[in-house]
């Protein structure tokens, strides 16, 4: 790969895209996760303008506490998640906007995976992904939700940045 990949360390869940309904009926589910009852009570009274007045910070961390709460009582309820169990699993330890690289060699050069990326963000959650394998550790993201998007790019971006710094410290230029 020909691009600048930028240091990082995420967790990924893989599994190779046979082409089945089961992948994408999953990756298109994923796009409402956030549509439970408590974030849709919250975008329904941000719709109205009820929270004008309301400490958007402490708001977003009781809905997440909420979020808690209803995770909890679905493990000790035995409720089944929702989400498909993956084969595989590898850390990937390099990222750009489209590209990543993983510290193992698990991947087939040209192969359709589907995949999971916990992301290190609050709340966190994980995200949902199509990528082709470019090598053995190299893969390329071709499908994934806008917000989902929106939320690797940040990511991307903020590892640029503690990058350029620790170059900085050093003494380095890009």
């Amino acid at each position: 790969m020909d691009i600048k990949l930028i240091p990082a360390h995420l967790e990924l869940d893989f599994e190779e895209d046979f082409g089945g309904r089961e992948f994408q009926t999953e990756f298109d589910n994923h796009s409402e996760v956030d549509d439970d009852p408590v974030g849709h009570w919250l975008r329904m009274a941000k719709a109205r303008g009820e929270t004008v007045n309301t400490d958007s910070v402490l708001v977003t961390l009781l809905v997440e506490l909420h979020r808690k709460v209803d995770s909890l009582t679905d493990k000790i309820e035995g409720n089944k998640p929702e989400k498909i169990q993956l084969q595989d699993e590898t850390v990937i330890n390099s990222i750009h906007f489209d590209h990543f690289r993983t510290e193992s060699t698990k991947f087939k050069k040209g192969t359709r995976y589907y995949g999971r990326i916990i992301m290190p963000s609050f709340p966190q959650r994980d995200i949902s992904l199509f990528f082709e394998a470019l090598s053995e550790t190299d893969g390329k993201i071709i499908q994934l939700h806008d917000r989902d998007e929106k939320a690797w790019s940040s990511y991307v971006t903020a590892r640029e940045r503690v990058m350029i710094r620790k170059l900085k410290e050093k003494g380095k230029t890009l």
